[in-house]
């Protein structure tokens, strides 16, 4: 093979190989979220998921110039859809956890806000968690918040109830089926506390904040070493310097949610 032969040989193999990974790079991103946890994410009667998690991937793929393709879950089932890639990435709300960090990554932090208790107002409810023998607390199952209430409270005579959306939870607190529920202080204001049907209730006790449970906010989850990580975080990067996150942020929240 002479010279010319060989150069034309590598060209078009380096060709191909760049408009392979061109192709991979043009692929959509799917993306795991629970669409019943507003103003997270939920859904219009149209069936559009609407919400900040939703918008906030949105303005990332945009970013990264990638298609966003939603793939909707119960809470529970996103983390083990993701390591075996039925996702590439899931935002919904996920803390950033010592205990999920042995199995996935996660990128940099775009909210955080502590997790509250909730009680029908005239609880007499004050010493956590001595108080909390007997009362039925509802929870959402798999979150940092079922397994706070599992650890923290059961062991002081708590009864925890599981169940598959935070929506479920209130239901039951409205129905007076449970005594409380753990979750996110804005979902729990947004979605119960602000509601005429939510009048009747109150936060009790603290912010509960310890990182072990709680971690260090909510981050997108990815697989284990999976370079989409950083890609998410200069995109994150980019969107909070140039005010899209902060439009998206006064769409929801007339707060800081990003936090200290």
């Amino acid at each position: 093979m002479n010279v010319k032969s060989l150069v034309l040989k590598v060209s078009l193999a380096s060709l191909l190989a760049f408009a392979v990974n061109l192709q991979a790079a043009e692929q959509p991103l799917r993306i795991g979220i629970e669409a019943a946890y507003p103003p997270f994410a939920s859904k219009t009667p149209d069936n559009t998921i609407v919400g900040f998690d939703y918008d906030i991937g949105q303005a990332l793929c945009a970013e990264m110039k990638v298609q966003c393709l939603w793939q909707e879950q119960e809470f529970d089932g996103l983390i083990p859809s993701l390591k075996v890639k039925k996702v590439d990435a899931v935002i919904s709300s996920v803390s950033i956890t010592p205990e999920r960090l042995k199995s996935v990554d996660f990128t940099d932090r775009y909210y955080r806000i502590p997790a509250r208790l909730v009680f029908r107002k005239g609880s007499g409810i004050s010493d956590i968690p001595a108080q909390l023998k007997g009362k039925r607390i509802g929870v959402q199952r798999a979150t940092n918040f079922d397994r706070y209430v599992t650890e923290k409270f059961a062991p002081a005579g708590a009864e925890v109830i599981r169940y598959g959306s935070q929506n479920e939870v209130f239901l039951d607190l409205l129905g007076g089926r449970l005594d409380a529920t753990m979750a996110s202080s804005v979902v729990i204001d947004e979605s119960l506390l602000k509601r005429p049907e939510g009048s009747d209730f109150e936060f009790v006790g603290p912010n509960f904040t310890e990182e072990q449970f709680f971690g260090t906010g909510i981050g997108i989850a990815v697989r284990k070493n999976d370079p989409l990580a950083a890609r998410f975080n200069r995109a994150l990067a980019t969107i909070r310097a140039d005010g899209t996150y902060d439009k998206i942020r006064q769409k929801y929240f007339d707060f800081d949610i990003y936090g200290e």
